[in-house]
């Protein structure tokens, strides 16, 4: 890998992991774009610690108050909102990785082309681009009952096909709970801790059975990319979703679509 690829590889994965325009899907494009080789699981790994991060850092102290609530839950069984918060995105996560574990192989081999990437950007950005301008309301991530957590997992186990979005999933889910732009966001993102330790497990764990060679340079500059570029992400998302909306996502959702069509099928 060359440093221009190192950078774009990068970039692409810490920005596209937290917006609702698919992150796989960009990943998967680049190197059919680019005419690159594939870049390998060591650096996917190393990507994707580099976005994990990311999103513990900007939520450091939520993170923090969260983890000392849901300790204070197990010991006295009674849930406060930080607690409740802290269940939500544990039970929140159960269906993706459920779904993960059954569906990996079909996802690797089958669900992995143009057609299908084309496909999931266009359907759930369309959607998302519904639910944004209907059904969006003024719900916090405090307020959300049992059954919406459940609701917004399973919604989050469909981001497994490919051009989905996990984040744009997820908000979709949200905002059609009523829940505010900025609210449904900040779940999300809280959301994907869990999924990016697992993910990033299960990869670990595939590398140390593979014999691939570590270009520890490599390694080290697109995890410091990576987590740079997820971090400004997710702070200026948050700082202005609630007045530019989700329709320009929508739109270029669209169009990458089209223009996946155009060009590969």
């Amino acid at each position: 890998m060359d440093w221009l690829q190192i950078l774009l590889l990068a970039v692409v994965q810490g920005v596209t992991e937290f917006l609702p325009v698919s992150s796989s899907a960009h990943l998967i494009l680049v190197p059919i774009v680019t005419g690159w080789q594939d870049q390998g699981l060591v650096f996917d790994v190393a990507l994707h610690f580099g976005s994990l991060a990311a999103v513990v850092i900007y939520f450091r102290q939520e993170l923090w108050v969260m983890a000392l609530a849901w300790l204070g839950s197990l010991r006295t069984r009674k849930l406060d909102a930080n607690s409740r918060l802290a269940w939500a995105v544990l039970l929140g996560t159960i269906p993706v990785g459920l779904a993960g574990l059954l569906l990996n192989d079909t996802i690797e081999t089958v669900l992995r082309s143009p057609l299908y990437l084309a496909a999931g950007l266009i359907v759930f950005g369309v959607i998302l681009g519904w639910v944004d301008w209907r059904h969006r309301g003024i719900r916090t991530e405090y307020q959300l009952r049992w059954r919406d957590v459940a609701f917004i997992g399973f919604a989050q186990a469909v981001a497994l096909f490919p051009g989905t979005s996990r984040s744009g999933i997820t908000m979709t889910a949200g905002l059609m709970l009523g829940m505010s732009r900025d609210a449904a966001s900040r779940f999300s993102f809280l959301l994907s801790i869990p999924v990016i330790v697992i993910a990033t497990a299960l990869q670990t764990y595939e590398l140390l059975k593979s014999e691939q060679t570590i270009a520890y340079g490599a390694l080290a500059t697109g995890t410091i990319l990576s987590g740079i570029s997820a971090y400004l992400c997710i702070h200026f998302f948050l700082a202005f979703i609630n007045r530019i909306g989700m329709q320009p996502f929508v739109i270029y959702r669209i169009v990458l679509g089209l223009l996946l069509i155009y060009f590969f099928i």
